[in-house]
């Protein structure tokens, strides 16, 4: 039986040898944090390789996620379906190892992880996730939501403020099963951080309500599984674990920058090879090592175990049962179309002019009962966005709710809720003014590309905003949102496409923003075939007979706007058509005819308005048409002093119009 120190070389040579044929890669980490890893998946962590998406495995994040090589020699070994051929190709176009690990491409991978700190801050949600799961499911003598969450971080991760803004909530929050080791090589890209990392981190963890375990030898599996072990007894505390390693270990390149971002090179293998007297070949691993690592049987116990208890589980609480895996499966409940059919016919019914802020907010009324799953929340604006409803209880380090007040965290809020996604059992959502989702960006682009189920509420959309001034005043940012890919932006003219919009936010899978007015918004009138047509993100809402002479786009409180002058030019007989576009992605997708059908090829004039950046209507109006919208940054005065100032009145655009017309 090999050592547990020679047990961890296989993971050294693993990784070693992938970067080294890719030519491609960061070698210093894996080789540094191996041992910590057999330590950590050979004796602690609760998995399943046969079964990736066992509902109560232990979660997993590497946030370092350029050691991807680490991750992928682990799930080699002990059993997930990531062949050897893969490590071989590692880096490589279309294979399972990318270069840094993504989540629904490799078995095993929890979140994709890259843009540092990220990891860590979506862990913080997963280790929530399962507390909330557990507060609401577990039953005296009954079991079913048990596990821990693992995150393993490294200096550059604790650089990052996400890092910090989700970790002083889950000291907050009390997520004792939450447990991270920190890497502290002292090593980043430009060489030691003695330079410009020089604060005491386990002080400002201790201050922020974490248990912090130092003095861990990094390269002592004795010390390590201590470690593990004094982590998981603490219940009321998540656990910083500090582990001091070498970059690098074993090789000529160790403790310095030079083996962070590259491969060793061949003669530096051969030396590291000499140095952890590993005698085999590149990608050989001896039979005795791999039925060391081999956690499959073990993991197939631990889940048999589980499924018994969860049966036993389902004849007590059969209802119970039904609704974890109904949520855990991520599926709408069975009132779901009743509900929300009722929520399109208020709306209807009372045709109420609102902002769609509040809108957003009597839509989140009538449906949050029905969705146990919606866990809302806001960074620290919860009276401004809209969304806390009488429903609506706070989530605290004793209770279970649905609510979550994230103080001034737009970034650690948006990872938060990323990782509650990811886990399994919640639909987050979460609000903030538009002009701050800057602030939340990188965790929206991952997002999108993990396609996680979470919603944002983006309030406060225009130059509307008014006295607030330029810093409160959204410009470029509905332009920035609709060009993430996979994300879908709904910017609703009145109550009901807010309505629609919610509907279509809570049914697909994967992420969507909505954008929405401070101010009010008048009610439009459809017939039913234009109302279904909102759920196809663009629509004719207002037309004229025969071919149009000229078509507007608008969206949002532009509405208001387009059908004043469509209401001037009509009355001149002029023919004209107002489309509203809530959602360009959805409209996007339509068949070509369709959109034909709106947007005629042969009708060139075309004019756009929308209180934003105009450069994303220009794919819709073409070097013939015109975009009103905004080139500037804004200005503080009152809404309708701003509006005119930059040309958003009947007036104005009536002008604009009128040169677009034969």
């Amino acid at each position: 039986m090999p050592t547990r120190s020679q047990l961890a070389n296989a993971l050294r040579a693993l990784s070693m040898d992938a970067i080294e044929q890719a030519k491609s890669g960061h070698p210093g980490a894996p080789l540094g944090m191996a041992d910590l890893a057999e330590t950590l998946f050979r004796h602690h962590l609760k998995h399943n390789p046969n079964n990736p998406h066992w509902l109560d495995r232990d979660r997993f994040v590497l946030s370092n996620g350029h050691a991807s090589m680490l991750l992928y020699a682990l799930l080699h070994l002990t059993g997930y379906d990531l062949s050897l051929d893969e490590l071989r190709h590692f880096r490589q176009l279309g294979r399972k190892t990318p270069g840094h690990p993504e989540y629904g491409v490799t078995q095993g991978v929890d979140m994709t992880t890259g843009p540092l700190g990220q990891g860590l801050a979506s862990a913080v949600g997963m280790a929530l996730a399962e507390r909330l799961l557990a507060q609401t499911f577990n039953r005296p003598g009954h079991t079913i939501v048990d596990h821990d969450t693992y995150c393993f971080c490294g200096d550059g991760c604790l650089m990052e403020g996400v890092g910090y803004e989700a970790c002083s909530l889950a000291g907050t929050w009390k997520l004792g099963r939450l447990i991270v080791c920190y890497d502290a090589n002292g090593i980043s890209i430009d060489g030691k951080i003695s330079g410009w990392f020089t604060e005491d981190v386990a002080m400002r963890f201790r201050a922020m309500g974490w248990q912090v375990i130092e003095h861990v030898q990094g390269h002592d599996a004795q010390s390590l599984d201590q470690a593990f072990n004094e982590a998981k007894r603490d219940k009321e505390h998540p656990s910083l674990i500090i582990v001091p390693t070498h970059i690098g270990f074993g090789s000529p390149k160790q403790d310095s920058a030079a083996c962070h971002g590259a491969p060793l090179g061949a003669e530096a293998c051969a030396k590291t090879r000499e140095k952890l007297e590993w005698p085999y070949a590149p990608f050989e691993i001896p039979e005795e090592y791999r039925e060391a690592w081999d956690a499959r049987a073990e993991g197939e116990a631990a889940e048999a175990a589980w499924q018994k208890r969860f049966a036993s589980y389902a004849e007590a609480y059969p209802d119970l049962a039904r609704e974890f895996t109904r949520r855990m499966a991520g599926e709408l409940p069975e009132a779901w179309p009743a509900k929300v059919s009722e929520l399109l016919a208020e709306v209807r019914s009372s045709a109420e002019g609102l902002a769609s802020r509040k809108a957003s907010q009597k839509c989140l009324e009538k449906l949050l009962p029905t969705l146990p799953e919606l866990i809302g929340g806001s960074a620290d604006l919860t009276g401004s966005v809209g969304t806390k409803t009488s429903h609506s209880q706070p989530v605290t380090a004793e209770n279970a709710g649905n609510y979550l007040y994230y103080g001034v965290r737009e970034f650690g809020m948006s990872a938060i809720m990323n990782g509650l996604a990811l886990h399994g059992g919640f639909l987050p959502y979460a609000g903030t003014f538009l002009s701050f989702s800057d602030q939340a960006k990188n965790a929206l682009r991952l997002a999108a590309l993990m396609q996680v189920h979470a919603i944002w509420v983006f309030t406060h959309d225009s130059i509307g905003v008014g006295e607030d001034g330029p810093t409160h005043q959204p410009v470029e940012q509905i332009a920035a949102l609709r060009m993430i890919p996979g994300m879908e932006v709904w910017r609703p003219c009145d109550s009901l496409e807010t309505a629609y919009a919610w509907k279509r936010a809570i049914e697909r899978k994967g992420p969507t923003c909505l954008v929405l007015s401070r101010q009010s918004l008048p009610y439009y009138q459809r017939n039913a075939q234009q109302e279904a047509d909102i759920a196809r993100g663009g629509y004719i809402l207002r037309d004229g007979t025969g071919q149009p002479e000229l078509i507007i786009l608008a969206t949002g409180s532009e509405l208001e706007l387009a059908c004043g002058v469509w209401e001037k030019l009509t009355s001149e007989g002029r023919s004209v058509r107002v489309l509203s576009l809530p959602c360009a992605e959805v409209f996007d997708a339509q068949e070509a005819s369709w959109r034909e059908a709106l947007l005629p090829h042969n009708v060139r004039a075309r004019l756009a308005i929308e209180a934003a950046s105009p450069e994303y209507f220009f794919k819709y109006v073409g070097l013939d048409g015109k975009v009103v919208g905004m080139t500037s940054f804004g200005l503080s005065g009152k809404a309708k002093d701003v509006a005119q100032h930059f040309g958003f009145t009947v007036e104005q655009i009536l002008r604009e119009a009128r040169t677009l017309l034969p």
